[in-house]
């Protein structure tokens, strides 16, 4: 037999006045409330959201600046003279260096002064605020229509596991996929327009000041929307599934189960919950594709928004309008994604918790 071990102290340094003191602040001091970490996480978030658009802002002015053409080229035609197109480049500023100009651009852009567009001759902010108008409520509504159809298709994928109502709609999702958003749109005008005559084949009256003019405008934006929601709903329907079926796996699904819960309840209360963290990333990309998507959209329908502004902008080498209007488009995205990662904090409790402890592990690890 072995000799037993004998019992060894073990002694541990005492620490010094000034590191007790430390460690005593640390845990009295305010300065490292849950609260305050979280106030630091959002203004990192904050400060990445500056830093990102202003790498944005530079290279899209650099991307448009190595385009060919002249704006004062095209406005004043092929046969001009060569005076005329150079004192043309001087009343719209373009003989001036491009940091120049791009730093005029920015300044303008901070005071909201986005300039005088060369080919409407009517200030840029206003174009835009007309064409968002319509181009932020079509978005919107193929965003609804997205959620809600995807997360029905979703859920009921996932109860039915393995089944035939399962492998249908897994069938129609990867069709949905495959389909260009284009040619779904002259779909819906062929048969809901053309043959039953149940709405307008494009165009937009406006949205006017009485409910009746609100629901119209609404009615002509509904076969762009489903034509915009299309290829998202399948992507998202597809995602909902298997977030889903990897919640149902958990112990609590099986814990709410066995205290008497039905299927119903358990998927609408516990399983959706928790599976939305993971879906919200998912619907800030989708919310950046509708946007990129509603470009096509707007010129298959004839619709006035930003999409069809921009297309006529670069034909007509407008550069300031397309320049604001692609840097607006790209703030949305970049908006979009933080409050993504806001509203993550807010729903998951566990990044909350490691956010706290990684700020608290921070500030512990400069002790003396």
């Amino acid at each position: 037999m072995l000799a037993p071990t004998p019992n060894r102290l073990i002694i541990t340094p005492r620490r010094s006045k000034e590191q007790r003191q430390y460690q005593h602040n640390i845990r009295s001091n305010t300065a490292f409330t849950p609260n305050t970490c979280m106030g630091f996480f959002v203004l990192k978030r904050l400060l990445g959201l500056l830093l990102t658009l202003l790498l944005a802002s530079v290279v899209v002015f650099a991307v448009l600046e190595v385009l060919p053409g002249n704006a004062a080229q095209v406005m004043l035609g092929p046969d001009a003279a060569p005076s005329a197109v150079r004192a043309l480049e001087h009343q719209l500023g373009l003989h001036q260096p491009a940091t120049t100009r791009y730093l005029h651009w920015l300044g303008g852009m901070v005071q909201g002064k986005l300039g005088v567009s060369h080919a409407y001759g009517s200030p840029v902010a206003a174009l835009i605020a007309q064409r968002l108008a319509l181009t932020l409520p079509l978005a919107m509504l193929a965003m609804l229509i997205t959620v809600l159809l995807a997360l029905l298709i979703g859920l009921f994928a996932a109860a039915h596991h393995r089944k035939a109502g399962d492998y249908i709609v897994m069938g129609l999702s990867q069709l949905g996929m495959a389909i260009p958003s284009f040619w779904f749109a002259l779909l819906l005008v062929l048969v809901f327009s053309v043959h039953l005559h149940w709405f307008r084949a494009g165009g937009f009256d406006g949205w006017g000041s009485t409910p009746a003019s609100w629901l119209r405008g609404a009615q002509s934006l509904l076969l762009p929307a489903l034509a915009l929601a299309a290829v998202q709903t399948a992507l998202l329907a597809r995602i909902t599934r298997a977030a889903v079926l990897e919640v149902l796996h958990e112990d609590f699904v099986r814990t709410a189960r066995a205290r008497g819960l039905n299927r119903r309840q358990v998927l609408l209360r516990h399983v959706l919950r928790n599976a939305t963290v993971p879906l919200l990333t998912y619907m800030g990309l989708q919310f950046s594709n509708l946007l990129a998507g509603a470009i096509v959209v707007e010129n298959v329908f004839f619709l006035p928004g930003l999409g069809r502004l921009v297309l006529q902008s670069i034909a007509n080498r407008d550069l300031i309008v397309v320049r604001n209007c692609v840097m607006l488009l790209a703030a949305l995205v970049i908006g979009v994604n933080f409050l993504v990662d806001m509203l993550h904090l807010a729903i998951d409790p566990r990044l909350r918790s490691s956010t706290n402890g990684t700020s608290s592990a921070a500030a512990e690890s400069g002790a003396p």
